[in-house]
């Protein structure tokens, strides 16, 4: 097995392979692939789809003299095979080693961490302008698909390299009908005409930018695309090569079903069923249901999505039956939260649905599109904490940061199904404020309790006791209620234990009683400490005769951690914060 990819150390080792040959090796790439993904998962269908091309690139140009920027990096599983990390595919104990997006800590021949989309073209004009500035001699290629070019950074990156860039610069669409889900947006009609007229259609959205443009039909052709590739490598001005690949390619059910093997988890290659399938309720069902029933008793009600619909449950037989009640923008979350505001605006009851770390890219229009104009816009976000992603590229443990210091905005931390439901029905009823809702994660937590969320930064007093007070922010309550168990079994006496809910603001009149006849609160954050809340409760209460202890992360990026080994870094568990506390409380 892998008899041509253990031949494979360096990319100069591929130019030394015959067309059978390198047929061959991406017989043996996907074997490789397989490896991996059936026991680990992993993106699975862009890595598929992009194999030949992928093969191509490095038969051509000579990375890392000519550098390579992948848009989002989730298919550049082959590319680390052909540089060096064919181990991390076909070696089980070496899958650590490897991340699923391009790391420059891990090879030459990555330039960027990658993680977000529509940022390849941007990033690859400020290669080649640093280049000619340097006067220097390379290709620089991005490459861009998985519906990535509705991102508005895409597009701004084509207006810039149509228009102010006079070198080489190659802009590589892979186009294979698809994003996540199904591909939205007018720029895509543009790709359909394209390649119904194997390219010569006068509807060329590349050419409207200024670019020069060349059409491969069989994007999955080896052949084709280095002859394709050979033609572009010394170019001396900025063209788009556009190829027409399959997703997927090479396996039946990730052809037939591409939304559902955009990414999978470990699965059984034979049956193409997935070894761990969620069981009973979550989260996720909670909200899909959610949406269901609100868009059948509020006729101006509309769920945003930027491309992300499995987040929610919104497959797309949930799409369907929502009607004109779902709208997918693209890979375009500024759009959404701008759109959102419209709707409000005028009258409408819209919801976004987006992961924390892609809504990051909305800070301008979280601020000046929705909160400078106060409008009742609902901004729900799923993986925010630090039990999901846990890649450098897409981390979510700043939702609750980026967001904090917006005037207007509302930020609800649900701990429990009931308090998520109803933190959900308030804000897509109540016209007052912009609400961002943090989705909580792991298993469902079911607490009955009533929470009026009328009344802005009102903490719920869940237990009253004496001496220590901890407050535990949304999916964190459940440490806070384990926390409060250990500490009356070990120090003796019951500390009071406090649902916020809210994360934008504090409950002074709560804290001003708790100063009175406490000697510490402890506050536990699901995510970075730096503008959360246990700074605002630390910060109003600085002038009391009070200690306040918070826990969370450090304001740092972090890359595929263990949980429980970061909650110990931290200082984030039972043993040590009883301890800290009992020697305050002496």
């Amino acid at each position: 097995m892998y008899d041509i990819l253990n031949r494979i150390n360096s990319p100069a080792d591929v130019k030394e392979l015959n067309a059978v040959e390198l047929e061959g090796l991406a017989s043996d790439v996907r074997d490789a692939l397989f490896n991996r993904l059936t026991k680990i998962g992993g993106h699975f269908g862009p890595n598929f789809g992009i194999v030949e091309a992928t093969i191509a690139l490095h038969y051509v140009f000579s990375s890392p003299v000519d550098k390579i920027i992948f848009d989002v990096s989730h298919q550049s599983y082959t590319h680390k095979m052909l540089t060096g990390r064919k181990n991390g595919y076909i070696v089980d104990e070496d899958f650590s080693k490897d991340s699923g997006y391009t790391n420059p800590d891990e090879s030459e021949h990555d330039l960027f961490n990658i993680g977000h989309t529509s940022t390849s073209i941007s990033l690859a004009t400020g290669v080649a302008k640093a280049r000619d500035l340097k006067r220097e001699k390379y290709s620089v290629i991005a490459l861009i698909g998985d519906g990535s070019l509705s991102g508005g950074e895409a597009l701004e990156g084509l207006n810039v390299a149509g228009a102010e860039l006079n070198s080489n610069l190659i802009i590589i669409v892979n186009d294979n009908q698809m994003s996540i889900a199904e591909t939205h947006g007018g720029i895509y009609k543009s790709l359909k005409a394209l390649r119904e007229s194997n390219g010569e259609s006068s509807n060329n959205i590349f050419k409207a930018f200024g670019l020069d443009y060349m059409y491969v039909n069989e994007g999955n052709n080896i052949q084709k695309l280095i002859e394709a590739f050979k033609k572009v490598k010394d170019i001396d001005h900025p063209i788009v090569v556009h190829i027409n690949t399959i997703k997927g390619n090479g396996y039946k059910f990730a052809t037939e079903n591409k939304e559902a093997w955009h990414y999978t988890s470990p699965f059984n290659k034979e049956t193409g069923e997935r070894y761990y399938v969620p069981n009973g309720e979550s989260y996720v069902s909670i909200v899909k249901d959610f949406i269901l029933n609100k868009a059948k008793k509020d006729p101006s009600f509309v769920a945003l999505c930027p491309d992300v619909p499995g987040n929610f449950g919104l497959n797309k037989q949930v799409r369907e039956e929502l009607g004109e009640h779902y709208l997918d923008v693209g890979i375009a979350e500024e759009q959404a939260v701008a759109m959102a505001s419209g709707v409000a605006k005028n009258g409408g009851t819209p919801l976004v649905l987006s992961s924390a770390t892609f809504m990051q890219r909305t800070y301008d229009q979280v601020s000046h599109d929705v909160g400078i104009n106060n409008s009742p816009v609902t901004i729900l976000l799923s993986y925010s904490g630090m039990n999901d992603l846990r890649d450098i590229s897409h981390l979510g443990i700043f939702a609750v940061s980026t967001f904090n210091d917006i005037p207007n905005i509302v930020i609800l931390c649900p701990s429990s199904k009931d308090e998520l439901l109803q933190a959900l029905e308030w804000s897509t009823t109540q016209k007052e404020h912009p609400v961002i809702i943090v989705m909580p994660s792991g298993k469902v937590v079911y607490r009955e309790s009533k929470y009026d969320f009328n009344s802005i930064n009102k903490f719920e007093l869940v237990k009253k006791g004496e001496k220590v007070a901890l407050i535990g922010l949304g999916d964190f309550f459940t440490k806070a209620q384990f926390l409060a168990v250990e500490m009356k079994d070990k120090l003796g006496f019951e500390p009071t234990l406090i649902n916020p809910s809210f994360a934008s603001g504090v409950d002074k009149d709560l804290l001003d009683k708790l100063a009175l006849n406490h000697k510490v609160i402890v506050t536990l954050e699901n995510g970075v400490k730096d503008n959360g809340l246990g700074e605002k409760i630390a910060s109003y209460l600085g002038d009391k005769d009070i200690k306040v202890l918070n826990y969370g992360l450090e304001k740092k990026f972090i890359d595929r951690y263990e949980v429980e080994d970061l909650l110990e870094e931290i200082g984030l568990t039972s043993d040590k914060i009883i301890k800290r506390v009992s020697n305050l409380i002496k």
